[in-house]
C-alpha cells in the first residue's frame, strides 16, 4: 500500500494498514543497535543474530516414554517375552548392545540403549520373575566307591557340591506389537548441527529462552530498546502524587501508556504534562522528539485549546491521517517529524488504549527490530443482544469467558471513552463492523486481545 500524506480521516482498515505500510518502509531504513545480554534479561527482547545448533537437538535416540528399550523385530509377530538385562536412567548410558530376546529397562529423556530400536511403554507390560535351577556340581554315590576311609571322605565332599543353584531371572511379558521407532525421538530429529534454531528479528519468550538454554547461550544478542517519549497535554491534568482540585484530574494516561511501551520491550521516557499553552507544548514535543517514537495524549481534537497538530505542523510535521472512523477513538493522529514517528492519541483514557492497541503496537514492534504482529483476535459467543449505530468500527470494552470450545462474550457497562473502571475490568474489545446496528444474542462475534 503506499502511503498517502495528509489523508485526513481514514476508514479502520486504511488507517491500519497506512500504519503497516510504514513499518515496511521504516524496517528497511532502520539501522538498529544490538547489545549483549545475559539469558534472561533478553526475555521480550529481539533478536539481532541467530541461535545455532551446537549440537544435534536431541544428541542421541531419546525415549519418549518409561518403559523398556526392545527390539521390534521381537516383536513383529505380536506378544512375547524378553529377559530384563538392565535399566538406564535420564542422564546415564548403557552401552552393551541390546541382543535378540532383550529388553532394558528405560525412563523418559534417557538414551536408548544400541541395538534396541523402539520402546514399550511400561502400561503393555507385566513384569516377573521365573527361577530355575543350574549346575549340579557333583552327584550320587555309585556302587563300589566304597572303600578305605579316604574313600568315604571323598564321597561326602561330592554330596555337599551336589546341591543345586538355584537362580532368579527378570522378565517381561510384553502385550503387544511394536513397530520400529515408537516412542523414540532419533538423533537429530529436531536440528542438526549448525542449523539456525532461532531467527533475527524473532521476539524472545519462555519457549525461545529455553531453546537457546539448550544450546549453551548464557546470553544473547538483542536490539537495544526503542526509547518512547510520552506526553500528556491539558490544563486540567495534575501528576498522580498530587491533589487534583475539584475540575482536575489526575495523568493516568501516561502510566497506561508507559505500561504498554515497557510489555512490548520499549523504554518509556514520561515527559512532563504539557499545558495548554502554544510555546511550552511546542517545547516538550521537540524533547520528545529526541526519542524513537512520540505518544501524545489529549489535545488532537477541534476544540479551542487542542493545539497538538499545530504544534506537529508548525515543527514540519508529515501527517499520513489525522482521524480515523472508530469509537473510541476517531481523532488519532499519525505522522513522522524528520525521521520520528508520532502519534496524537485522544485524551480520553479508553481511548489511548485502543488506539494505541491498534496503530502505535506495530510502529513499536517496527522499532524493536521484530516485524509488526497482526491484531491477535478471537471468536466468542455474544451473551446479550448489542446495538449501535452504524458508520463507525467500535471496539468495546468487553470479556471473553468461558472454557476452550465454548468462548462467552460478555461486554462491560461503560460510560464511553473515559470510563477507566470499564477499561480495567475488561480482556478483550469487542469488534463491532461499521455496516451492523445491531449483534444478537448467541451470534459469533470477533475480539481483539490485548
Amino acid at each position: 500500500m503506499e502511503i498517502t500524506t495528509h489523508a485526513g480521516v481514514l476508514s479502520f482498515e486504511d488507517a491500519y494498514e497506512t500504519v503497516r505500510a510504514y513499518c515496511g518502509q521504516k524496517s528497511k531504513q532502520l539501522r538498529m543497535r544490538s547489545e549483549e545480554v545475559p539469558l534472561l534479561a533478553a526475555l521480550g527482547r529481539v533478536l539481532a543474530e541467530p541461535v545455532i545448533a551446537d549440537r544435534d537437538f536431541p544428541p542421541f535416540p531419546r525415549a519418549t516414554r518409561d518403559g523398556y528399550a526392545v527390539r521390534s523385530q521381537d516383536l513383529e509377530n505380536g506378544p512375547a517375552t524378553l529377559r530384563v538385562v538392565g535399566q538406564v536412567r535420564a542422564g546415564d548410558s548403557y552401552d552393551l548392545p541390546v541382543a535378540a530376546g532383550e529388553a532394558v529397562e528405560i525412563m523418559t529423556g534417557a538414551a536408548v540403549p544400541p541395538g534396541a530400536d523402539a520402546v514399550v511403554m511400561v502400561e503393555y507390560t507385566v513384569r516377573k520373575t521365573a527361577k530355575h535351577e543350574i549346575g549340579r556340581a557333583g552327584g550320587e554315590a555309585q556302587p563300589g566307591d566304597a572303600g578305605n576311609a579316604d574313600d568315604i571322605i571323598g564321597i561326602e565332599e561330592r554330596k555337599n557340591r551336589a546341591v543345586a543353584t538355584t537362580v532368579a531371572e527378570e522378565l517381561i511379558d510384553i502385550q503387544r506389537r511394536t513397530s520400529a521407532g515408537e516412542n523414540v525421538v532419533p538423533a537429530g530429529a529436531e536440528a542438526k548441527a549448525g542449523q539456525e534454531l532461532l531467527s533475527r528479528g524473532l521476539r524472545l519468550g519462555p519457549a525461545q529462552l529455553a531453546l537457546a538454554a539448550s544450546a549453551g547461550k548464557a546470553s544473547l544478542n538483542v536490539y537495544r530498546k526503542p526509547r518512547v517519549a510520552i506526553l500528556s497535554t491539558g490544563d486540567e491534568l495534575v501528576d498522580v502524587a498530587e491533589k487534583p482540585g475539584p475540575n482536575q484530574i489526575r495523568n493516568s494516561n501516561s502510566y497506561s501508556l508507559a505500561a504498554e511501551v515497557a510489555a512490548c520491550g520499549g523504554e518509556p521516557v514520561q515527559l512532563p504534562i504539557a499545558p495548554d499553552e502554544a510555546g511550552k507544548l511546542a517545547e516538550l514535543i521537540q524533547e520528545g522528539l529526541k526519542a524513537d517514537l512520540l505518544l501524545l495524549s489529549g489535545g488532537v481534537s477541534m476544540g479551542k485549546f487542542d493545539l497538538v497538530e499545530q504544534a506537529l505542523t508548525d515543527l514540519g510535521a508529515t501527517f499520513f491521517f489525522t482521524g480515523a472512523l472508530i469509537q473510541p477513538g476517531r481523532p488519532v493522529v499519525f505522522g513522522e517529524t524528520g525521521t520520528v514517528p508520532f502519534f496524537g492519541l485522544p485524551g480520553n483514557p479508553v481511548s489511548v488504549m485502543v488506539t494505541f492497541e491498534l496503530f502505535a503496537r506495530q510502529v513499536l514492534e517496527t522499532l524493536s527490530g521484530s516485524g509488526p504482529a497482526t491484531l491477535k483476535s478471537a471468536k466468542g459467543r455474544l451473551m446479550k443482544e448489542f446495538r449501535t449505530k452504524t458508520g463507525l468500527t467500535r471496539f468495546l470494552p468487553a470479556r471473553i469467558t468461558g472454557g476452550l470450545h465454548d468462548p462467552e462474550v460478555h461486554v462491560v457497562p461503560w460510560q464511553g471513552s473515559g470510563d477507566m473502571l470499564a477499561a480495567a475490568q475488561a480482556n478483550c474489545y469487542l469488534v463491532v463492523p461499521p455496516d451492523r446496528e445491531s449483534l444478537a444474542e448467541g451470534e459469533m462475534v470477533t475480539v481483539v486481545i490485548h
